[in-house]
């Protein structure tokens, strides 16, 4: 019978097992730390890369403000005023050239005007009133349908129509109204 008893460990197989999983999750905390570590000092220094960078900017910009003329920068502000006010101009200018294009485009060459007067009114509507002379009626029918067909020349009304007894001519009033791009300038 013996006389001293030493207690022999539960399992070492299961105390290795455990021992295993706690050095392997260690061992890649530490990687983790590490890795971290590395970006924020990586990030500390590229962030005093780009505060260097940005003073040596400011500093470049501030060499070239000072450099700037005043008079220079005073003669392109004006030069600029002068470009939109000239735009505005232009945008507003009224030229008729075109509509004589169109007038000369659809009008049958048997009929002519005798005058012609031309007036923007107040609301931005172009009015047109003539008077002139048809070879035929046929031939002022025919003007009407082409202003009719056209459409720029809008609202024709002929009036005061007469016949001439020794040629057959017609005399007419020509009273209308112009789409506003029939005689907006454009280069």
């Amino acid at each position: 019978m013996p006389t001293s008893f030493v207690p022999r460990p539960a399992s070492l197989a299961s105390r290795g097992a455990r021992s295993d999983i706690a050095s392997v999750f260690g061992f890649f905390a530490y990687i983790v730390f590490v890795v971290v570590f590395a970006l924020a000092i990586g990030v500390f220094f590229y962030g005093r890369i780009l505060a260097q960078n940005q003073s040596a900017k400011d500093a470049a910009l501030a060499k070239v403000e000072s450099n700037i003329n005043p008079a220079t920068v005073n003669s392109f502000v004006q030069l600029r005023n002068r470009l939109v006010s000239s735009k505005t101009l232009l945008a507003n200018h009224v030229a008729f050239s075109k509509f004589f294009a169109l007038l000369e485009t659809v009008m049958p060459s048997t009929v002519r005007f005798s005058s012609l007067h031309l007036s923007v009114n107040t609301d931005g509507t172009i009015s047109v009133n003539g008077a002139g002379v048809a070879k035929s009626f046929n031939a002022l029918a025919a003007a009407s349908t082409a202003f009719a067909n056209d459409g720029r020349i809008k609202n024709a009304i002929f009036s005061n129509i007469s016949v001439d007894s020794k040629d057959g001519s017609v005399s007419f009033a020509l009273s209308a109204t112009l789409d506003p791009q029939t005689v907006a300038f454009s280069p």
